[in-house]
């Protein structure tokens, strides 16, 4: 994921404060005002950005869906394009792989609510902003799929499929790994992912 240097706009402070008490209680457990109050507006002031809870629970889940998938194809162009600055102008199907991992773990560490979100809430959206979610997901899985299987070529296409579902649900339980101040520091935690990841594709392949 990218890392953002400049400060969050009011429209990213409210979908922070709204996926993380939609994570804690529910979506139907929450009211715009107390969203409103979590960043110090009226409620009534969330429609300026929001129509509803509605959109802000499409642009929550539809969002992350696409920022995943752009980060996993940043990371694959600019490691092919460190590969075409070398000498042999290959990419290192093992260190592609090793980023895509490096970058979900960003997301399943930083972004917990957003996970807790998907699983308890996609059905809540509109037929289309569910479909559109499942295909940025497909094309994201598949990107994945394609860089295990130049890792392990011996991988048959649906088993390197099922590796990366199940890598992704090893990735994607950070929220019931405990609260934030019972784990490790963050880099020991990353770095047990990253290892435990790899060990299941190895296992794979």
């Amino acid at each position: 994921m990218v890392t953002r240097t400049d400060a969050p706009t009011r429209r990213e402070q409210i979908l922070k404060e709204a996926a993380r008490l939609f994570a804690e209680r529910g979506f139907h457990g929450v009211g715009v005002d107390e969203i409103g109050a979590a960043v110090g507006i009226s409620g009534p002031g969330l429609y300026r950005h929001f129509p509803g809870k509605d959109a802000m629970l499409a642009e929550l889940l539809v969002g992350i869906s696409g920022q995943l998938l752009t980060g996993a194809k940043r990371r694959l162009a600019e490691a092919e394009a460190a590969a075409g600055a070398g000498a042999d102008g290959a990419a290192d199907p093992a260190a592609v792989l090793d980023s895509l991992i490096e970058g979900h773990i960003d997301f399943a560490l930083d972004d917990r609510p957003l996970i807790t979100l998907h699983d308890r809430e996609l059905d809540r959206l509109r037929d289309s902003d569910r479909k559109l979610v499942r295909q940025l997901q497909r094309q994201y899985v598949e990107l994945w799929v394609q860089v295990v299987r130049e890792v392990y070529p011996g991988l048959r296409e649906p088993a390197a499929r099922s590796a990366v579902h199940s890598v992704f649900g090893l990735l994607n339980s950070t929220p019931h790994l405990g609260r934030a101040g019972t784990l490790p520091g963050r880099g020991t935690t990353a770095d047990l992912l990253h290892r435990m990841a790899r060990g299941a594709f190895a296992a794979a392949g």
